[in-house]
């Protein structure tokens, strides 16, 4: 007999929460539902969105007649948490709480947690999450900066790392545990992460470092940077937005749409072609850079997230890489399945819930 369990898969956005409810393995509804911005307007921190966001999924869950059973699961997205180990976490008080303080920053993804926690207390089942971008596998030798009084810190796109990791496993046949591969995740940030024997070991830090993206600057040349903001009067603050949300394709076409963007360099537009290679060159790059964490053992490299839909961008980077070991393209960002896929395993007693924060 096929698998039933219920579960409920979140992922809170700035403007929008994406939900999918699944059956077993099997997708049976999925929405996303948006939020206007004069509706978050009066919220002064993200926390205080949660009963405003909750209301509004279980509306879009009854309008869909998906209210009608019990769920065994509810899977949030997890947040800026503090550094853990990969795996899939039960909601307990202390994941709550440093959810709710942001303990390393502010981020919708904060309310994934919360969301889980109020659903099952609402709808039944056990609340998770699962992979959060504080995920830390790092091996001591990444850690290294080049200055003592700082460290660098795992901060990826690991949900979507961990889950394609596993589908390149079984599409090649082989246990994750038993190779080594290069996960490049692109999105509207660019995770790059050697995964030694299925640890993610060291990865560039998607929101400050790596190859721009389509409003990320990636890494920058420091001195450059520094003489930058002395020159033009720039603080911190200000220099924090513009890594983040005013660099990579916004910087330099005037638009973070990277569809807009190749269609544009399809045509013959020869700045909008050369940016894109540019994107390119820089994402082979890492690629390149995370072969040798790895010794040049690698067994595969997996383009997946929204970006690898293109296929001029994979072409792009195919070409510069496939040398290192055969590219295997799995495009999108799967979250939600994630999440859901994440919650199953603990339900049907595969993997073990992990506690929050030791592990």
């Amino acid at each position: 007999m096929a698998s039933t369990e219920r579960i409920l898969a979140v992922n809170p956005g700035g403007m929008t929460t994406k939900i999918a409810v699944y059956e077993g393995d099997e997708r049976v509804f999925v929405a996303n539902v948006e939020h206007a911005p004069e509706e978050l307007a009066p919220f002064e921190a993200i926390p205080d969105q949660l009963e405003f966001r909750k209301d509004a999924i279980e509306k879009a869950l009854e309008e869909a007649g998906q209210l009608g059973g019990a769920f065994d699961a509810i899977a949030g997205r997890g947040g800026l948490l503090r550094s853990i180990p990969s795996g899939t976490y039960a909601v307990n008080d202390a994941l709550l709480e440093d959810a709710r303080a942001g303990y390393a920053g502010e981020h919708a993804s904060n309310l994934g947690a919360l969301l889980a926690d109020g659903l099952a207390r609402d709808l039944g089942g056990r609340a998770f999450i699962s992979d959060p971008v504080s995920v830390d596998e790092f091996e001591p030798l990444a850690r290294y900066s080049g200055y003592a009084a700082i460290e660098r810190k795992s901060l990826l796109h690991a949900l979507n790392i961990k889950a394609t990791a596993k589908k390149a496993a079984r599409k090649l046949g082989r246990p994750l545990g038993s190779m080594n591969l290069i996960l490049a995740h692109l999105g509207s940030g660019i995770s790059i992460s050697p995964l030694l024997k299925g640890r993610m070991v060291d990865v560039n830090n998607a929101a400050s470092g790596g190859p721009f993206s389509p409003e990320r600057t990636g890494a920058l040349p420091l001195v450059e940077m520094l003489n930058f903001m002395k020159e033009r009067g720039i603080d911190p603050d200000r220099m924090r937005k513009i890594v983040t949300k005013e660099g990579g394709l916004l910087s330099y076409l005037g638009s973070n749409d990277f569809r807009g963007a190749a269609e544009r360099a399809e045509g013959g537009d020869a700045r909008a072609r050369e940016v894109i290679e540019a994107m390119a060159y820089q994402i082979s790059k890492e690629i390149g850079a995370m072969a040798t964490v790895l010794a040049g053992e690698v067994g595969a490299i997996v383009l997946t997230g929204a970006l690898a839909n293109s296929e001029l961008l994979v072409d792009l980077v195919e070409r510069r890489v496939s040398f290192i070991a055969g590219v295997i393209v799995l495009p999108g960002e799967n979250e939600l399945e994630s999440l859901a896929h994440g919650a199953l395993e603990v339900l049907r007693g595969e993997e073990e819930p992990r506690t929050y924060p030791t592990g």
